[in-house]
């Protein structure tokens, strides 16, 4: 399949070349129809049976579709308000509630976790490194994405905030952003599974109709069919997993980032800069975000990956306020391209978006 989407995204690029050409690299000009066409070229040769995608400009969405289905069987469309589980992409989240907690001074970056209650076998394992994916082995030395040490950060969010993890996120985020269609763990179809009182009525009511639109997950069979997966719904939120969205509510969360809502300025460039690990070296990460360089340009981005259901991608383009999310509902996004290595351009979804977008003045 790697090789047939390759051969895909390589021809589409280069048959929008000259339509870019023509259009100066402007995303306004370029979304309406070519980007959406050669995505969804994308899209079902990857058999993903239902994306939803958005693109923003200067915090503002310029373009948004949904592409496919979100449940095949009832031939239900995808559409930008879609809700999906979004998987390691709920690390920005957690990234956020972390540095807001540093910008407030209740918690160091480089002061040893378990200060703040998370326990690993590297006891001198510091915040930042694993905001960075350094915490393994000799502590700051060498990158390995590692969403489970990942997810012990809610523990550190519940030590500079006294409350569960997922009413952080609910408050200081969801609810903060008006993010509407977005849910901090799919066990809330299940309100017996938090403590009483810990959301209102209205709050668990609205969940709970979110989690009924959920997009069906699949997977793809020996003959490359998509059929339905059969995912337990009995999953919480941590740090790394477990946030449920739409395009439209992560395009919320992006433009807040961008306009300095969130975090202050000098903060985000801090998350948006690649570390350095032994000798020096870049990392391919910053703090919650992967970090590299593309023609010369930064690029920060992330990934989620829920095995045979459900997968999700999320790519800025800081220097020109542009960014694309794409959530869909098989793990045909992120699977295939081994994005735990650290470089985005194994995408040939990302590949192709950033050949259209960093092109051209």
């Amino acid at each position: 399949m790697r090789l047939r989407l390759a051969q895909v995204a390589t021809l589409v690029v280069v048959a929008v070349l000259g339509t870019q050409a023509q259009q100066n690299g402007s995303p306004t000009a370029l979304t309406p129809p070519p980007f959406e066409i050669y995505l969804d070229l994308l899209r079902q040769q990857a058999g993903i049976p239902g994306m939803s995608a958005a693109i923003l400009q200067d915090g503002e969405v310029v373009w948004e579709r949904g592409l496919g289905f979100q449940n095949q069987e009832a031939r239900m469309r995808a559409t930008p308000d879609t809700p999906y589980p979004v998987a390691d992409l709920s690390a920005t989240v957690a990234s956020v509630l972390l540095l807001q907690c540093v910008e407030q001074r209740r918690l160091e970056l480089d002061e040893p976790v378990r200060r703040y209650g998370v326990a690993l076998p590297e006891e001198s394992a510091t915040l930042r490194q694993i905001l960075n994916h350094t915490s393994a082995g000799t502590p700051g030395e060498t990158f390995k994405y590692d969403p489970d040490r990942f997810g012990l950060l809610a523990g550190a969010v519940e030590f500079c905030a006294p409350q569960p993890y997922r009413k952080s996120v609910a408050h200081r985020v969801l609810d903060r952003l008006a993010m509407k269609d977005s849910v901090p763990g799919r066990d809330l179809q299940n309100p017996n599974v938090v403590p009483e009182g810990l959301f209102d009525p209205a709050s668990l009511e609205r969940y709970a109709r979110v989690l009924g639109r959920l997009a069906v997950p699949y997977q793809l069979d020996r003959k490359g069919r998509a059929v339905p997966t059969d995912l337990p719904t009995s999953e919480g939120i941590d740090a790394s997993r477990g946030l449920v969205s739409t395009v439209r509510d992560l395009a919320q969360l992006d433009a807040a980032l961008d306009a300095g809502i969130l975090l202050q300025p000098d903060t985000l460039r801090m998350a948006w800069t690649a570390g350095a690990g032994k000798d020096r070296l870049l990392l391919p990460a910053g703090l919650g975000w992967f970090v590299q360089t593309y023609n010369g340009e930064p690029v920060v981005w992330h990934f989620g990956l829920v095995p045979k259901a459900y997968s999700s991608l999320i790519i800025k383009l800081p220097a020109r306020q542009v960014t694309l999310i794409l959530l869909a509902n098989s793990d045909g996004l992120s699977a295939p391209f081994q994005l735990a290595s650290g470089d985005v351009t194994r995408s040939v979804f990302a590949t192709l978006f950033l050949r259209l977008f960093t092109l051209g003045p």
